[in-house]
């Protein structure tokens, strides 16, 4: 199993989205994975929220990692956070 490698950009994202580097990495070990823009990997796990964002209450959050599986690791370059 390759190391999972949140770049500078996912990293500083994070929070900011509402996610957590732990829920990044349980979905890209769980979830399937598929064809992203530019060659790239993308994958999707929906979690139970339950909470206000943004002055809103949800119920449930999407995580979805924009990644680049290489050699000897996977990179996420990115994260996206849905909520709904």
């Amino acid at each position: 199993m390759k190391p999972i490698r949140l770049s500078a950009h996912a990293r500083e994202n994070l929070s900011y989205r509402g996610t957590t580097e732990q829920e990044v990495i349980d979905t890209i070990r769980t979830a399937p994975w598929g064809a992203a823009e530019h060659g790239r990997l993308e994958c999707r796990k929906e979690f139970q929220y339950k909470q206000d964002w943004n002055g809103k209450f949800y119920n449930t959050k999407q995580v979805r990692p924009i990644l680049v599986e290489e050699t000897e690791e996977i990179v996420v370059v990115t994260v996206y956070v849905y909520y709904f």
